[in-house]
């Protein structure tokens, strides 16, 4: 088959991840074709150990390190490889909902899996997302039928009834954000002479509220990308709300500008001389949320405070 496949893989035991797994890299494997498995946790570990000396043709990346962040899947982990193998079907396998994903992370992945459909449209490639029907919750196995034009459970490969429009899908994700709390740290700014300032009250505020160093560094280039953007792109201010909650350092930008539905998730051409902004705050932040709405976009981004990390527990079921 040529084209895009991007396939949902239902599965509910251990057995069934690794055979589902299995099986789709040994047709890369067949074809000569580059492949690669970025899940989370020892899922990994079970695959490359099924595969046995045919790991070493694989690639292997842990998805709860470099898909931290739902929205640097596409651009920094998908298309990153893609790009690795030019002219060529690439075959990945990516998990990108496991059981310990938050309810505020759990619509950034649905618009990661339906964005995969416009990004790859055109893309010579194979991509199979596991989805544990054990741990995860009803809604994201439903989500799964949404973002995935065909489905593979134990009893076989299908096409998926539920699958809609991807960009309708990814909107639908666009929810409206709780307000600050009224304890938010607030910096209201003006063009680009006023970066320096808001990059000193950021630096501030992460530092109070306990952000490590590495860290508090890569908060301050992800506000002033976001700050920047307000200032280069709308004629109106913005306003910068920080806080912290539930062992998280929150950043929130809101301005009068408008962002299109892939902006941040397709690199730009190498020529080009903007348009990294977003795709930089997606790289740094531990997840980020955008809402769009009739007065411009809120843009919130978070950052894990120490002692909390995003919980992985996505670990295939032991077989029944």
């Amino acid at each position: 088959m040529t084209g895009l496949e991007h396939i949902g893989l239902l599965y509910g035991s251990e057995d069934e991840y690794v055979t589902g797994c299995v099986a789709f890299l040994r047709q890369a494997l067949k074809a000569g074709e580059p492949a690669l498995v970025a899940v989370p946790g020892g899922g990994g570990e079970l695959v490359r150990a099924d595969l046995g000396h045919d790991a070493e043709r694989v690639t292997f990346r842990d998805m709860s390190v470099v898909g931290r962040n739902p929205g640097r899947i596409i651009p920094s982990v998908l298309l990153a490889f893609q790009r690795a193998h030019p002219g060529r079907r690439v075959w990945i396998i990516g998990e990108s909902m496991w059981n310990g994903r938050s309810g505020l992370e759990h619509p950034a992945c649905v618009q990661d899996e339906a964005l995969v459909n416009v990004v790859f449209a055109d893309s010579e490639a194979a991509i199979l997302c596991p989805y544990d029907t054990v741990g995860l919750g009803a809604k994201a196995i439903r989500d799964a039928h949404r973002t995935h034009p065909v489905v593979r459970d134990r009893n076989g490969t299908f096409p998926s009834p539920a699958y809609a429009d991807p960009l309708a899908t990814a909107a639908a994700c666009d929810l409206p954000l709780p307000a600050p709390p009224a304890h938010a740290a607030v910096f209201r700014f003006t063009g680009l002479r006023a970066l320096p300032e808001l990059r000193a009250f950021a630096s501030a505020g992460a530092e109070a509220a306990g952000l490590e160093p590495r860290r508090l560094a890569d908060m301050v280039i992800a506000v002033n990308e976001l700050a920047t953007n307000t200032g280069e792109h709308t004629d109106g201010p913005g306003t910068l709300a920080l806080w912290a909650e539930r062992g998280t350092l929150v950043c929130q930008v809101d301005d009068g500008g408008r962002l299109d539905p892939l902006a941040g998730r397709v690199p730009p051409p190498d020529h080009a001389a903007h348009g990294r902004g977003l795709l930089v705050v997606h790289e740094l932040a531990d997840l980020v949320r955008i809402h769009r709405h009739e007065r411009g976009t809120s843009i919130r981004i978070h950052f894990d405070l120490p002692g909390r990390r995003a919980a992985c527990t996505s670990r295939p079921p032991v077989t029944r």
